[in-house]
Order: structure tokens, then sequence, then C-alpha cells
């Protein structure tokens, strides 16, 4: 895998840049739409490459691990036969779904034993299987296995999680290393930044996951109830020390007005189930604000959902049809609102990635910024 950084912004420590992978290049900055069990909900591969443009897309070892499980993957041939998706993909190690199961998990040095939320059947992850794991499934691009500290955790508490990290993080990369691929192309491993909101653990994260010299690096353990200001301060303390010719990655996050401010401290990938899961309750995020469209206000809005970017979805679905459809809970009124907020999501990041490369981002984003945090 290579990346390579195109362009930066004055006033910004915004980038684009070019990410290569054995299933294409992804350009950043750039939103990866989460396909959790192997797929976007709702949302047809040809969709998600022809009219949403998702260049990337994630799956998740904790779902797949569980459901349709290993042999069948494998059989398939990885996870790109089995659900069709040509592009790249990435996978979550599942250390966030794990440690989010709360009293159906219990954590040690060896791992962390859980119990499913399927049927109760016990299981062990440790940083060895994850990745063999992930060697099955076969994304492009995997990641470390990780605790997820709390967003409220003391001091205390996460420095031992950040010190058990990184003893996990060693056996990652050596049984990483000492394996190979399964489907004939390359994968790249990513370690995780954790650390909590303290900055000296942060900073030190930051540092000793250089020696790896991976081909990325991801930031986690943010967007998890610690307040949005915390969340932008420790991107800022990560990414003054992460190198400049490797893309950063930052967990789960987040909202339209998230991306842009990431974007500006210097992120270049994303994901979250924002898009899909909000729209499935009727919050759309459009160019003006934010629209729920169960209002009454839209029950005879005969208008694009969107009039400044029909793009994002057939024009001919109106406010007033696709309220109807959620009202009703018709299937499709849940697919039409999770298509038009992943097409605005790869839109924003893709006007982004314009505006910095003739150096207009920054007043951009901050006008942006007022508009998105609008509810209409």
């Amino acid at each position: 895998m290579q990346f390579e950084l195109q362009n930066t912004c004055n006033g910004s420590k915004a980038r684009a840049g070019k990410l290569s992978t054995p299933h294409g290049d992804i350009l950043t900055p750039i939103f990866m739409p989460v396909g959790t069990a192997g797929s976007v909900k709702g949302i047809h591969a040809r969709d998600l490459r022809d009219d949403i443009h998702a260049q990337i897309i994630l799956g998740n070892t904790y779902h797949l691990y569980l459901r349709p499980g290993l042999q069948v993957l494998e059989q398939a041939g990885g996870l790109h036969r089995f659900n069709g998706w040509n592009g790249p993909i990435l996978t979550d190690s599942g250390g966030f779904q794990v440690f989010s199961l709360g009293d159906l998990r219990k954590l040690s040095e060896e791992g962390v034993k859980f119990q499913s939320h399927i049927d109760g059947s016990y299981h062990l992850f440790t940083p060895e299987n994850v990745m063999d794991i992930q060697r099955t499934i076969g994304a492009d691009i995997i990641m470390a296995f990780d605790e997820c500290a709390p967003g409220d955790a003391d001091y205390d508490y996460a420095r031992k999680s950040l010190e058990l990290t990184q003893r996990w993080l060693d056996r990652c990369f050596n049984r990483f290393t000492s394996t190979q691929p399964k489907y004939g192309y390359e994968q790249s491993l990513f370690p995780i930044v954790q650390g909590a909101a303290y900055a000296d653990l942060r900073k030190r994260a930051a540092i000793d996951i250089q020696k790896y010299d991976a081909h990325g690096y991801a930031i986690g353990g943010l967007a998890v109830g610690e307040p949005e200001q915390e969340m932008y301060d420790m991107i800022e303390v990560v990414n003054a020390e992460l190198p400049l010719d490797k893309p950063r990655y930052l967990m789960g996050v987040g909202t339209p007005v998230n991306i842009l401010e990431a974007i500006d401290r210097g992120v270049d990938m994303f994901d979250c189930v924002m898009p899909t899961r909000n729209g499935r309750n009727g919050m759309l995020f459009t160019s003006e604000g934010i629209i729920n469209i169960r209002n009454n206000k839209w029950a005879n809005d005969h208008s694009p959902v969107d009039p400044n970017g029909t793009s994002f979805v057939d024009h001919h679905y109106t406010k007033a049809y696709l309220r109807h459809l959620v009202i009703a809970k018709e299937m499709l009124g849940a697919q039409i609102a999770s298509h038009h907020n992943l097409a605005f999501y790869l839109w924003l990041v893709g006007e982004a990635r314009r505006r910095i490369a003739d150096n207009t981002f920054k007043a951009w984003k901050e006008e942006m910024v007022v508009r998105l945090k609008h509810r209409l």
C-alpha cells in the first residue's frame, strides 16, 4: 500500500492525498460507509459504486466472525468475493464491539472472553487470533486489537488501558508479520492510538506506534462520550506527532461537522454508522442543515430533499414522498434516506478535497460548519 500526499492548504492542516491498495486507489480525505456484517444496510454494491461514489467500505471482525463465520468466508474466497464489492475494504478488529458488551465480556492479559449477542456462546479474542480472523476475511486494511477506554475514564484507568493496548500491539504485529495473506494480495495493518482524553498519553502512544513503520495509523477511543472540543484537542495532539507521509484514520467519527473539523486538523479517513442509522430513523443531512423528515412541516413539501444537491438521491424523491414512506414504515423510505445521507457524506469529503486543492478549504469549512449545524 502506498500513500501520496498531493495537496495541503494555507491556514489549515487539511491534506489531500491518494492511497493505493490492491483493490484500487482511494482519494483522501475520504468517508468509508460501514458494512458491519458484510453489507452497508439497505444499499446495493452497485449503488455504492455508481451513485454514492464510495471508494472503500468497512466490515467488522466481531460480527463477521460470528455470522456468517470464517468457514463460509474462506470458502467464498474472502469478503470481497462473498459480498460482491470489488473495491478496497477495511476491517475493524472488533475491539470496540467486544468492549461495548459490558457484562458479557471479561478482559485479561491474554485477550477478551465474551458471549455472543446472538446465541450466548462463549468466545475468546486475542491479538493473535484477531489477526488470523482478519487474514481470513481478507480486507485490504486491517486493524490492531485494542482496548477502547470509555470517554470518562480516569487517568489511572486510561494509562493501564493504553499499556495493555501497547502490549497487545506487539503481539498483533508479531502474528501479522509471521503469517501470509490468503487470497493473493497484500494486507496492511494499522495500529491504533489510544489514551482517552489525556494529552500526555495520546502523545506517548502516537510516538511509540511509529516504531512499527506501518502503512497508516488510526486514532481510536474518541467520540465515546467526551466533549467535542476534547476530541478535537486530542486529534491535534496526535497529528502533531504522526508522520506526514502516512494516512491518518479517525475511527467512528462522526457528524458532518466533526468530519470537517477533523479534516481541518489533518485527518484523512473516516467511518461512522450515522448516515445509515440516522437515515433509517428519518434524519437527513443536507448542504443547508439537518432535516427530521418525520415532522409534519414536510408532509406537503414537494421539493427535492436537498435542492442544492439533487445528485445525492433521485430528485423525483421529494420531501413529502420520503416522509410518507418513513411514517408508513415502508422499507424504501429507510433505503432512500440511507442512500441520500451516504451520498451527501461522500460529496462533503469530495468537496473538501477540491477546496484543499484550490486553497479555499478554510473559509469554506467555516461557512459550512454553521450551515450544517442548522436544523431545518
